[in-house]
């Protein structure tokens, strides 16, 4: 499997999660703190939509031979350098890799008001989706194969 197809499926499955908490945006802060299950389904699915927006962002870096990043949120903020996203977008989202790292590394600490504001904002995880996706349509004659 080529570099744009794996770039592809990541994005098809990074779909599935933001489906997930797009279907589940209108559930109110305290359902998310007495749901246990809920809340749960709600940061893993986070986790792995934010895990693969940062996965598909290493992945372009590597096809492009761009500059290689120190830490996630470099990951997005390259993609704004190089035209992938755009620099604006890509400064504001690039936060969204502290958050993911919250999700894995400080679980039992995370602020159920951000958890809750980010599920009413999903928008920024289609821009992103978005972006690469016309990225790719325009520079599929160019990128190197992987």
């Amino acid at each position: 499997m080529r570099g744009r197809e794996k770039v592809l499926l990541k994005l098809r499955n990074m779909r599935r999660y933001v489906d997930f908490l797009k279907s589940h945006s209108g559930v109110s802060r305290e359902d998310l703190e007495t749901d246990y299950v809920l809340r749960s389904a709600i940061e893993r699915n986070f986790h792995l939509a934010l895990e693969s927006a940062l996965d598909v962002g290493e992945m372009i870096i590597s096809m492009e031979g761009f500059r290689r990043p120190e830490d996630y949120r470099e990951v997005i903020e390259i993609l704004g350098e190089e035209g992938v996203l755009p620099r604006e977008f890509a400064e504001r989202f690039a936060s969204a890799a502290g958050f993911r790292n919250i999700l894995v590394h400080h679980y039992a600490e995370v602020d159920l008001d951000e958890l809750h504001r980010r599920l009413q904002n999903l928008e920024d995880l289609d821009t992103f989706a978005l972006s690469v996706a016309k990225y790719l349509k325009k520079s599929q004659g160019k990128t190197r194969k992987t």
